[in-house]
């Protein structure tokens, strides 16, 4: 598909059919995230595939926004890993990093016919315990992933956008 055309149809899928993912196209969707730029390419990313009936049942205890989804990817950051700016203190790049992987990964799933939901309304630090992930890892994002049922549709303002004057200035 063309890229443009993919990102234009691509919308946040809010409700999945209950069938499986394959294998191969499941692969696809993790290698676009492995092939993601990173800071220094650190590669911060450390990417928790859920789809075990006790680990769905988890995650959905946990949010309510997983949508019956067949499988939700755990997006975290090893915070030893992620790059540190040395011109100012307190600025890295984990969790642009994480945005980056992420967005590859929605980008790949769609162009597979696999919908996909970024997820924030969630404790982080409730997934990183409920999962045992290791102590320099955080939470950054939760992906729902799955081929979306057939009620799904974009929400209402999913092609609401501001014009390109609003949002871009050329100086």
């Amino acid at each position: 598909m063309e890229l443009l055309k993919l990102m234009e149809e691509r919308y946040s899928v809010r409700a999945y059919s209950p069938k499986e993912i394959e294998e191969d196209k499941l692969d696809r969707i993790l290698e676009a995230g492995r092939l993601a730029p990173t800071a220094k390419n650190n590669q911060p990313q450390h990417i928790y595939v859920l789809k075990s009936p006790e680990a769905i049942a988890k995650v959905r205890a946990l949010t309510r926004c997983a949508y019956n989804a067949p499988v939700v990817l755990v997006i975290a950051i090893d915070k030893g890993t992620e790059w540190y700016n040395p011109l100012e203190e307190g600025v890295s790049s984990g969790e642009q990093d994480a945005a980056i992987v992420a967005t590859q990964m929605m980008l790949a799933a769609w162009d597979q016919g696999i919908g996909s939901c970024w997820v924030c309304y969630m404790s982080p630090t409730e997934i990183h315990d409920a999962f045992g992930l290791p102590d320099n890892e955080q939470v950054v994002l939760l992906m729902p992933i799955g081929y979306p049922a057939e009620e799904a549709k974009p929400s209402p303002n999913h092609t609401s956008r501001k014009p390109i004057t609003e949002t871009v200035t050329v100086l």
